[in-house]
């Protein structure tokens, strides 16, 4: 379980003119129970940490106590600092760090807690300028002329200081520190992994003792990731997406907050989230369009995933019985069933997903039983033929099986080898340095350092995947899960078994080869 920081001092938007409320003050009187934004959260953390800490201003101290957890009372931001580095530099657990003002859904909370980023926070980008014919406005100096700045910009009460690129945070600002072309503000929470925490300890203190260059802007939780990324580690981003994050600061705010978060379906994203986002062609659009909302009704019933993974081997075997009748009504049946017992493989993950009930023996069932049910159905089919007279397909069968098993072992290798892999070091630069402009320079020194050769190649098919034709046919062509059991459905329903074992030879003799080759250039890259 997560450690978490609640930031009862992160700077608001009222913080230059001391207007801002207390979140434990500020009551939600459109909820049941007519909470307080603070209890509120205590409510949806509970079940990650009974006891946070709360590091708050001691003008504001005595609204937090008789909450759960352990309160330190600061004076001011350097005590912030301080506060956060002596909470998280022994932590030996995951860390989630959030403004103690936040209205944020329980699905969000967990989509972050879950990410297996190093680091992750929350961002909004800000709106792109547009001329009067809604194109972009592309500025005219490139940003490698660019000048670092200190952003003035104000987006959702926060100072425009922070730039991403892609999928991390790539420079963070202050009023001391300038970024080149800002385009993001942080909002929080932050999940950060605990071997990051004496990390950010030590750039928290140092950020502490250079507080009298920082500005009553300058918001907390953003100066922590400044601290991280100046130090080299990379911090994930991701945005709300279809779910709801507000910091509120006044009554007016927190009930505009929660009106607008009745908007907001919760459920339809939690079973959007259930549905896995890398699946193959087929599983996306012939499998979870409507699995998910099996899944819903499972969960809602109490069936647990190994339930529904017996229910997927109980159709997987039955299609077997079916093949090896060897008769065309068989074969169908055999297709049909085959079929549904892939959907409801798809749905055990999902269930499990959508009711967050996960567990070793459930994942190691429907691993496990995967490939059972593949390999009992080549039996099936095998013993088929020989029974309609179609012939001795024994060997296709043990071919299909040598291949579908050479790829399993590819892949599980490779994932294994891969993440016992140390990630490329990102370049640092010294909080005393105002000006981004040095690690703007180191990164782009990385990545001229990074291109060419095999590295190049690998990028240009990267980069081809933002076509949707190419994007499916890389996921088709590596033979998935999903497209094995629809040829099998499929070729077995309208031909023979010869036939079916023919295409699942060459198919997945072509996706193995593909996946080795993928393999090697990345290993040799």
């Amino acid at each position: 379980m997560p450690r978490v920081v609640l930031l009862g001092s992160s700077p608001s938007p009222d913080a230059a003119t001391g207007q801002s409320t207390p979140p434990a003050a500020l009551t939600l009187p459109a909820l049941p129970g007519c909470p307080t934004v603070i209890g509120k959260l205590h409510g949806q953390l509970a079940s990650l940490d009974p006891a946070p800490v709360t590091i708050a201003r001691s003008g504001d101290a005595a609204v937090y106590r008789g909450l759960p957890g352990r309160l330190v009372e600061t004076s001011d931001l350097a005590g912030d600092l301080r506060a956060v580095a002596d909470a998280v530099e022994n932590a030996t657990e995951n860390l989630l760090i959030l403004p103690a003002n936040s209205l944020i859904h329980d699905e969000l909370i967990y989509q972050i807690t879950k990410s297996k980023r190093g680091a992750l926070a929350l961002i909004t980008k800000e709106p792109r300028e547009e001329d009067e014919n809604g194109d972009a406005i592309v500025p005219n100096v490139p940003i490698d002329e660019a000048q670092p700045e200190i952003g003035d910009r104000m987006l959702e009460g926060l100072p425009v200081r922070v730039r991403v690129r892609r999928s991390r945070v790539i420079s963070v600002g202050s009023a001391y520190h300038g970024v080149t072309r800002p385009n993001s503000v942080l909002l929080g929470p932050l999940h950060l992994h605990h071997k990051h925490a004496a990390t950010l300890a030590e750039a928290a203190r140092e950020l502490a003792d250079m507080a009298h260059l920082l500005g009553p802007e300058d918001d907390l939780l953003q100066l922590l990731v400044l601290g991280l990324v100046r130090r080299g580690v990379s911090v994930g981003i991701r945005g709300r997406r279809d779910l709801f994050f507000r910091r509120v600061t006044t009554p007016e705010q927190a009930a505009e907050a929660v009106a607008e978060m009745a908007t907001f379906n919760e459920d339809k994203a939690r079973l959007s989230n259930a549905v896995k986002g890398a699946d193959g062609f087929f599983t996306t659009y012939f499998v979870s369009t409507y699995s998910r909302y099996i899944a819903r009704w499972a969960a809602r019933r109490g069936l647990t995933p190994n339930q529904v993974t017996l229910i997927s081997i109980a159709l997987g075997v039955a299609s077997a019985l079916c093949f090896a009748t060897g008769e065309r009504a068989g074969m169908v049946a055999g297709g049909i069933l085959i079929y549904f017992a892939f959907v409801f493989d798809c749905v055990d993950g999902q269930v499990a997903r959508y009711a967050r009930k996960f567990g070793v023996l459930g994942a190691w069932l429907d691993a496990t039983f995967d490939r059972f049910k593949e390999y009992v159905v080549f039996a099936g089919l095998a013993v088929g033929a020989a029974v309609s007279g179609v012939g001795d397909v024994w060997t296709l069968a043990l071919i299909a099986l040598g291949l579908q098993s050479v790829k399993h072992l590819l892949d599980f290798s490779f994932g294994a080898a891969n993440r016992r892999k140390p990630p490329s070091p990102l370049p640092s630069l010294a909080l005393s340095i105002s000006p981004d402009t040095g690690l703007r320079t180191a990164l782009e020194q990385r990545k001229l350092a990074r291109s060419g050769g095999i590295r190049s190649l690998l990028r240009m098919w990267g980069k081809a995947g933002k076509y949707r034709a190419v994007h499916w046919a890389r996921k088709m062509i590596v033979f998935p899960i999903g497209e094995r059991f629809a040829a099998i459905a499929i070729v077995g329903a309208l031909f023979d078994a010869r036939i079916t074992f023919i295409t699942l030879i060459i198919w997945g003799g072509i996706g193995s080869a593909y996946s080795l080759t993928g393999r090697l250039m990345r290993s040799l890259a």
